[in-house]
C-alpha cells in the first residue's frame, strides 16, 4: 500500500470515528429534548414554577445547552471533519483528542449563549410573555423577534460569519494553531463565529416554543442548508425576507 493510500485509509478511519461520536452526542441531545418535551406537555403548568427561582434558571440553562448541542453539531460537522483531516496531516499522532478539544471549545461558546437564552426566558416568563412550553403569547414579541432575525439575514456581519462557516478550509488555514491548546482556541473561535452567525435564528425558538421539537428540527435543517448547500447563502436571504413579512403580519394582525 502506498503512503498516499495509507493516509487515505487512516483519514477514513478518523472520519468514521469522529462522525460516530458526533452522531451519538446529537442523538443523546435530541433524546433528552424529546423526553423533556413529553414531560412538559403532560404537566398542566410545565416543569417550571410560576415564579422562577435559581433552580429553575439552572434547569432552563441545562435545557438550552443540550438543545444548542443537538441543533448546532450537525451544521458544524463539515468544519469538524475538515479540522480532523488537517490535524492528521499537520500534527503527529491521532487527531481524535485534538478534535475533541476543538468540539469542546465550540460547544463551550454555545453554553455561554445558552446562559443568555435562559436569562431571556426567565425575563419573558416573569413578564407573562411565554406559555409553559416556552412559546410567545405576545404578537408584538413574536413579530419583533421574526423581524430582527429576518433583517439580520441581510447584514454584512451575517454574510461574513456565514462565509466562515461555509468555507471550512479557508477558515482553518487562517486560524490554524498547533497542538491541543491550539485546537481548543480554534474551537472557541469557530464557536464564536457560529454564534454570531446564528444567534438571531436561535432566538426564534421563543416564537413557536422552546420545547417544540418540530420547530427545533426546522431551524436545525435551516442552519444546515445555510452552511452546506451550494446556494445556502441565497436561501438564508430569502428566508430573511419571509421572516420579516411574517413578523409584520403578526404585529399588524395583533393590533386589529
Amino acid at each position: 500500500m502506498t503512503d498516499r493510500a495509507s493516509l487515505q485509509a487512516v483519514l477514513r478511519h478518523d472520519r468514521l470515528l469522529i462522525l460516530g461520536g458526533l452522531a451519538v452526542l446529537t442523538l443523546l441531545a435530541w433524546g433528552y429534548m424529546a423526553t423533556m418535551a413529553v414531560r412538559m406537555s403532560d404537566a398542566p403548568t410545565g416543569m417550571l414554577a410560576p415564579t422562577w427561582g435559581v433552580s429553575d434558571f439552572f434547569f432552563a440553562f441545562g435545557m438550552w445547552s443540550v438543545m444548542m448541542m443537538g441543533m448546532m453539531l450537525p451544521s458544524a460537522s463539515p468544519m469538524i471533519l475538515t479540522f480532523a483531516g488537517i490535524c492528521r496531516q499537520r500534527d503527529a499522532g491521532t487527531p481524535v483528542m485534538h478534535t475533541a478539544l476543538f468540539v469542546s471549545g465550540y460547544l463551550l461558546v454555545w453554553v455561554g449563549y445558552s446562559a443568555g437564552g435562559a436569562l431571556l426566558q426567565w425575563a419573558f416568563h416573569a413578564l407573562a410573555l411565554l406559555t409553559p412550553m416556552g412559546a410567545s403569547t405576545s404578537p408584538l414579541l413574536a413579530g419583533g423577534l421574526l423581524i430582527i432575525a429576518g433583517i439580520f439575514q441581510w447584514t454584512p456581519l451575517k454574510d461574513a460569519c456565514l462565509t466562515g462557516c461555509r468555507t471550512p478550509m479557508g477558515f482553518l488555514m487562517a486560524e490554524w494553531q498547533p497542538g491541543g491548546r491550539g485546537a481548543l482556541m480554534m474551537g472557541l473561535r469557530h464557536g464564536w463565529n457560529c454564534v454570531l452567525c446564528c444567534w438571531a435564528t436561535m432566538m426564534l425558538m421563543f416564537v413557536l416554543g422552546v420545547m417544540n421539537l418540530l420547530w427545533m428540527a426546522v431551524l436545525t435543517a435551516f442552519c444546515l442548508i445555510e452552511k452546506i448547500a451550494p446556494a445556502g447563502d441565497r436561501v438564508g436571504r430569502t428566508a430573511g425576507a419571509l421572516l420579516v413579512g411574517w413578523g409584520v403580519w403578526l404585529i399588524t394582525s395583533g393590533m386589529l
